[in-house]
This record gives C-alpha cells, structure tokens and sequence, in this order.
C-alpha cells in the first residue's frame, strides 16, 4: 500500500472506532451487556438464536440467562464491529510494514501498538462477560475503546504527510488537558458501569444541596472487588453511588475550566480554528451531560455523551498533533 491507500485505510478504521464506541455505550445502557453469556459465541452460536428451536435449546443451556433477542444482537452487532476494527488495523500494520520498503518514512511502531492494544481490547471484552460486568474491566474497556481511537486518529493524521512542522508551542496545556480528559472519561465510565448516574436528579445541586452529606469514597472508588458476582444493575449503596456521581461533576467543572484555558492559549498563540473545534466540542459535551440529569437520562442523549467524549478525544488528539513535529512511529 502507498501513503494515500494507508491514510484513507487509516480513516475509514478510525470512523468504524467512533462507532464501535457509541455503539458500546449502546450496549451498556440498554443493559445488554449479557445479552450473550458466553464468549465469543452467543449461547453457543456464531449469531444468535432466532428460532423458537435455538430459544428453547438456548435456555435449556444457559437456564441463568434465559435468551432475550433484542439484547443478544445488540451485543453481537457490537463484536462483529469490533473484529472488523482489528482486521482493518491488522491490515494497516502489515501495510505500513510492507510500504516501508518503498517508503521509509511509514510509521513502524505505532500500527503494530494499536494492534496490541485492540488484542487486549478483547481479552477485556471477553472478561466484561465472563466476570459479569465488573465495574473495573467495563470501565477499563471503555478507556481501551477511547485509546485505540486515540491512537489511530494520530495515525491517520501522521500518514497525511512525510513532515510535519509544529504550529504553535501549546503542546504543554494540550497534554494537560488531555490527561484531564482522560481521567474524566474514567469517572463516566465508573459512574456508568456503577449505576450511579441518576442518583443526583437535580441540577446544578445534587440531591437538593451544593455539596451532599454522607458520601461513601472509599466503598465508590475501591476498584477490585470479588469475582463471580453479578453486577448487572449495580450492587453499591446509595452513599457510595452518590460519592460517584458527585466526583464526575466535580471533573466536569474541572475539565470545562482546564479547556477553557486551554481555547485561549490557541487564541492567543493563532489557532483560532483549533480553539473553536475544542469550545464547540466542549458545548456539546457538557450540554449533553446535563441534559442527561435533567431529562432523566433519555438513551439517545446518554449514547451521545459517550460520543461527545469520543469526539473530545479526537479533537485533542488533532490538537496534540498539529502542535508537535511528526513521531515518526
């Protein structure tokens, strides 16, 4: 493959990623994460059951899970995305490698990690079922999903061109927001996957105060907890849960006063375009974020939080990378 071949490769896989995210957080939240108990099959099939035969024989097998067909190709929709995501960057590692006899200037290692890290994406995969939605490998899941997009929109930027001159010297607070980002991203992910998203009904206070009394951190945020129970729905109280749910808030504002800062570096340094891209993704996500408290978390708007993060990462990463010299990777 040429430059131009891996490149329009590269963004087409970063596309199908975008998907693969919102179509995550799609599964989750209509609670089809189990919609298929095992794994990589679902009940023992390469689709699903349709039959009233492959139901009954189905339920027969799995009588803890009986079948429900609406989660199960949901579910399964979700890892036929994903082995096409892994095969398309399979096939963008083996190009870069093989283009680099005609063109050493191909990234090397950078393809070849995004394999990797798509490997352990369906170890994690695996785990989210057979470990019962444990908040900690949902959680982890959802970053590797958020890091993979990550990685290959740096990628498909650096095939654009062989040299890439850095625009401006605001790489320091980019780098800064985005581990701000990212750690808000986990905090979504652990109030999602704890259930604990709807435990402050109000806004801009949280269960009618500014700062809500009894709040358990240690029970919310400890990160292992026991294997083989289910934690379908939830299993924490209501004080841990509204610790959660009150610490992502508390990173919502942190995250908005950070890009905020970070928008009028851009200004000020002339990078009006990236500054607007960074302020118009930001409105959305936090508009949708409290559209979801308000209107008690309608399911197209929180499916479009979680692409509002994906979209952040990805306005960042475009940041990041037209703020440095190319990698090389």
């Amino acid at each position: 493959m040429n430059r131009s071949t891996l490149q329009k490769l590269a963004w087409i896989t970063v596309v199908l990623t975008f998907c693969l995210v919102v179509l995550g957080a799609y599964v989750r939240l209509t609670h089809a994460g189990l919609g298929c108990p095992d794994w990589p099959g679902c009940y023992g099939k390469l689709t699903w059951p349709n039959t009233a035969e492959e139901v009954t024989q189905a339920n027969q097998a799995f009588p803890e899970r009986p079948v429900e067909a609406g989660k199960a190709w949901r579910e399964m929709a979700h890892r036929y995305l994903a082995g096409a995501v892994m095969l398309l960057t399979l096939a963008l590692a083996i190009g870069s490698a093989r283009g680099r006899t005609r063109d050493n200037s191909l990234p090397r290692l950078l393809p070849w990690v995004i394999v990797a890290v798509i490997v352990m994406q369906a170890v994690f995969g695996m785990w989210t079922v057979t470990l019962k939605l444990k908040p900690a490998v949902v959680t982890a899941h959802l970053l590797g999903g958020m890091t993979t997009l990550a990685l290959l929109t740096w990628l498909a930027l650096s095939l654009g061109s062989r040299t890439v001159a850095a625009v401006g010297r605001a790489s320091g607070w980019l780098w800064l927001g985005f581990f701000l980002l990212a750690g808000q991203i986990f905090l979504g992910g652990w109030t999602s996957t704890n259930y604990s998203a709807l435990i402050c009904p109000d806004f801009p206070t949280c269960a009618g105060v500014w700062v809500p009394p009894g709040m358990n951190y240690q029970e919310g945020f400890t990160i292992l907890r026991e294997i083989g129970v289910d934690y379908e729905g939830g299993v924490l109280d209501y004080e841990s849960r509204l610790a959660i749910h009150y610490t992502h808030r508390v990173g919502a504002v942190v995250l908005t006063l950070a890009l905020l800062l970070i928008s009028a570096v851009l200004w000020i340094r002339r990078q009006p375009t990236g500054a607007a891209m960074l302020l118009g993704a930001l409105a959305v996500q936090l508009t949708l974020g409290i559209m979801n408290i308000v209107k008690n978390l309608p399911l197209p708007v929180a499916v479009g939080h979680n692409g509002g993060a994906a979209l952040l990462v990805m306005v960042m990463v475009g940041l990041l990378w037209s703020n440095r010299k190319h990698t090389g990777l």
